[in-house]
């Protein structure tokens, strides 16, 4: 269900006319009809997830390199269940369904899990995780809030015992003897073995919660997990999160006024963050050790790493995220030294995959953009500089695995910003070996103890995941995706003085003599590269494009993969540079390519990229037509403090920045068509953005369009409104740029 609210649709004809860019009617003027959309696509389209539902995920590589385990749903069934693929053979099975979990009852999901899976931006039902014991003779299945205990010779299911209320992240320990997880806000341990279970932690009230990553962290910095067993399995840390002091926001859906809406504290820029400490317990209960760092002046817990035969470490960020420091724990009476400190004038990225200890402990690999750009380092546990692995031009992007005996760690990188490759590289230094090379998107999955892995890839030739067997390869993980009905007809281009890196989507029956309508496919904001290779990346692109337009996407300074300073160009003002960018870089299109009519320009882009074409239609009315704006953020202010702050600063040290990066701004400068999309559930970009936005152009005298999607969240996960929404959004760009 949605409410869409036409403003335009009272106008007079003139306004209208001028509205649209258009000319002006009169009595005598036939309406030109509209072409047929092309729903054949979208149906398939939505049905399938865009063609995602079907390919397997969560690879996970036995200890002994004799099977492949992983989930995967049906083409058209978002329901995952857990399947196993033998490496010698070839033979697939499946281990366990949802089905056989639940016997045939409804999944049910507790309030975290739903805010975890909306967090990973996961729409998937049934199983969607499961543990694999380190010896891998069993796996751990949480579904339901429930555990499931799977022996893998016999494929025997027990399940665990459930007091307590919602198991939430359970964690299998080092030994495989017990699982800690959260239930209703407290930590809790269940022994396998006796299936008794132990509560450690008993929360003061309901704004403590032991034993999950608070809000930012999940949303932010890449970090999902609250608790982390000591290599001994003797022993859980545990972060306490007291988030009394923020503020409370709901999100609703107004179409069931019955139900009550959704609570959640978020921190908005500025204004109070979580409190977050940590604390070591023993697995038999007792008394906590608090770990003692500079929580004020250190409040962000970035990362943790707890390995054998090494130090308990912890990286944490200041407030500004200008000052990252590594932290050795005393895990024995929580007292903390500094292993290593990272600095930046402007802002400090961060990277999940990293740090990685050693099997001596005395060594750890880290990442740093130091000298520009990405590299990775070893160093001593002291902190100290053992050698850089890779150059700052190798553009290393994630730590992929470590195998020492071999000598060698695995890394995602490219030095191309549209590609991603999988590299080996030596630990004592020396020449990289790419083990990917075609262009396109790659990744790979590793084990320890197996040189068995398995490599996705995104290239020319479409969507494959290969398991290979040291140097040989050694068969296929089988998607039963299906396959789009076309290759979008993507060209690559780089442009301007800048270099900005661009694709452009042309019609399947381009007419080379034609002058087409412009559409701007943008997000342009940081930590995302909107120009990839890959044959089916830009799938909603091309249908849009055979709609009668020519779509292209440019990635601008802001974006990821093209150093230090090209990312941190966009400090203080998040939207002039990136604007800029996008015009100079449309304009060297249109220049290049004549089949560009940029006298219709129309821009559409979600979340930040909603943000960004609200912006363009505002401040370039010259140069963009119209616009599409789905989930936008309007004002800074009312968005996150992790992800805000490390742009824009603290509000109160710039005020000016914020103003400038405010759609509020400029709500009385449109004059051009804007459609408006917003989920009134989402409580990532709360709905409050797009009321504030309509309200501020309704006082102003500015008519738009605004769609309101009852019920959804920052996803747009049921298929029907998919489809609709598309349809909507093309009529809209048909119209405005007729």
């Amino acid at each position: 269900m949605r409410y869409t609210s036409r403003l335009m649709r009272s106008l007079p004809l003139l306004l209208l006319a001028l509205a649209c860019g258009g000319a002006t009617p009169n009595a005598t003027t036939t309406p030109e009809a509209e072409p047929a959309i092309d729903f054949a696509f979208l149906d398939q389209w939505t049905a399938t997830s865009g063609f995602r539902l079907g390919q397997p995920t969560s690879i996970t590589i036995t200890p002994d390199g004799r099977e492949v385990l992983f989930l995967r749903s049906g083409a058209r069934d978002a329901e995952r269940n857990l399947w196993a693929h033998d490496v010698s053979s070839g033979d697939e099975r499946v281990v366990l369904t949802a089905e056989q979990l639940l016997s045939g009852a409804a999944e049910t999901l507790s309030a975290e899990e739903r805010a975890l899976r909306e967090r990973l931006r996961l729409s998937a039902r049934g199983i969607t995780s499961f543990a694999l014991s380190a010896d891998g003779t069993f796996l751990v299945v949480p579904l339901s809030g429930r555990l499931f205990v799977v022996d893998r010779a016999s494929n025997r299911v027990r399940e665990l015992v459930a007091e307590g209320g919602y198991a939430n992240d359970p964690r299998l320990s080092p030994d495989g003897k017990k699982i800690a997880c959260v239930r209703e806000g407290d930590l809790w341990v269940i022994d396998l073995e006796t299936n008794t279970q132990r509560r450690l932690t008993t929360r003061e009230h309901d704004d403590i919660t032991n034993g999950l990553a608070e809000f930012v962290a999940q949303e932010e910095m890449s970090r999902y997990r609250g608790h982390w067993w000591s290599p001994d399995s003797r022993h859980l840390l545990y972060q306490r999160n007291d988030t009394s002091a923020v503020e409370m926001l709901y999100a609703s859906n107004p179409a069931t006024p019955e139900e009550a809406p959704h609570a959640s504290r978020y921190p908005r820029a500025g204004r109070t963050n979580a409190d977050v400490k940590l604390g070591v317990i023993s697995v038999e209960g007792g008394e906590t050790t608090w770990v003692d760092w500079e929580r004020a002046v250190f409040p962000y817990l970035a990362a943790v790493t707890w390995s054998e035969g090494a130090p308990l470490t912890l990286l944490v960020q200041d407030r500004r995220q200008k000052v990252e420091r590594l932290l050795a724990v005393d895990a024995t009476n929580g007292t903390t030294r500094t292993l290593h400190e990272e600095r930046d004038a402007i802002w400090l990225n961060l990277d999940a995959s990293v740090p990685v200890y050693l099997a001596d402990g005395q060594r750890f690999l880290w990442s740093t953009e130091r000298e520009g750009a990405w590299q990775l380092e070893l160093r001593h546990v002291d902190g100290s500089l053992v050698r850089a692995l890779t150059s700052p031009a190798a553009g290393y992007r994630e730590l992929l695995h470590v195998d020492e005996d071999a000598g060698f760690v695995y890394v995602a990188a490219s030095a191309e910003a549209t590609e991603a490759h999988v590299w080996r590289v030596p630990l004592a230094g020396g020449e990289a070996q790419a083990l990917t090379t075609t262009p396109g998107q790659h990744g790979a999955t590793f084990a320890e103890g197996t040189n068995v892995f398995v490599t996705s890839s995104h290239d020319a030739e479409g969507l494959r995941w290969e398991i290979h067997r040291g140097e040989e390869r050694a068969g296929t993980l089988r998607s039963v995706a299906e396959t789009p009905p076309f290759a979008p007809n993507v060209e690559h281009v780089v442009v301007g003085e800048r270099e900005h890196r661009a694709l452009v989507v042309r019609p399947r029956d381009f007419d080379p003599s034609r002058r087409y309508p412009v559409l701007l496919s943008v997000y342009a904001g940081p930590g995302y590269v909107k120009v990839r290779k890959g044959r089916y990346l830009q799938l909603r692109e091309q249908w849009q494009a055979d709609q009668g337009f020519v779509v292209v996407s440019i990635d601008g300074r802001g974006t990821p993969h093209r150093g230090r300073a090209w990312e941190r160009a966009i400090a203080g003002n998040v939207i002039d540079v990136p604007l800029a960018d996008q015009v100079d870089a449309l304009q060297a299109l249109g220049e290049r390519f004549p089949e560009l009519d940029l006298g219709r320009v129309g821009v559409l882009g979600w979340s930040f990229g909603g943000y960004f074409s609200a912006m363009a239609v505002l401040r370039r009315p010259d140069v963009f037509r119209a616009a599409v704006a789905g989930a936008p953020v309007g004002d800074w202010l009312d968005y996150d403090t992790h992800y805000t702050e490390r742009f824009l600063g603290l509000p109160q040290e710039n005020g000016d920045g914020y103003a400038a990066s405010n759609v509020l701004t400029y709500a009385g400068q449109l004059e051009r068509p804007l459609l408006l999309i917003h989920g009134t559930s989402d409580d990532n970009v709360y709905f409050a953005h797009a009321l504030k936005m309509h309200e501020a152009f309704f006082r102003a005298g500015r008519d738009h369009d605004f769609v309101v999607l009852a019920g959804s969240t920052h996803m747009v996960a049921d298929a029907e409104v998919a489809r609709a929404l598309e349809g909507r959004v093309l009529r809209f760009l048909r119209r405005s740029l007729r």
